[in-house]
């Protein structure tokens, strides 16, 4: 199984851009790390400098380094998009 993790605001405090001071949520982490270890796939997928044309794409290695946390693939940038619709979703009606 595969999970898409969002970083900023899911498995660390929301900063407002300022992705430097962001701290992690270490039980959220340890969470996803179990799932890691129980062999599923790990993406984590962030805006991270969509507005600015900022490359935060290191500084986001390193915080996922420094906070232990166990991936297999980070993907920066989002699409722009009001619903997702996919084979694998969910309906909500």
């Amino acid at each position: 199984m595969r999970y898409v993790i969002d970083i900023d605001g899911t498995i660390c405090t929301q900063t407002a851009s300022s992705y430097p001071d962001a701290e992690p949520y270490a039980d959220r982490i340890s969470k996803v790390n179990a799932l890691y270890d129980q062999g599923c796939e790990i993406v984590y997928w962030t805006a991270r400098g969509m507005s600015s044309g900022t490359d935060w794409s290191e500084l986001t290695k390193r915080q996922l380094d420094q906070w232990g946390c166990k991936y297999h693939h980070l993907w920066m940038g989002k699409p722009s998009y009001d619903v997702w619709v996919d084979d694998k979703a969910q309906w909500l009606f």
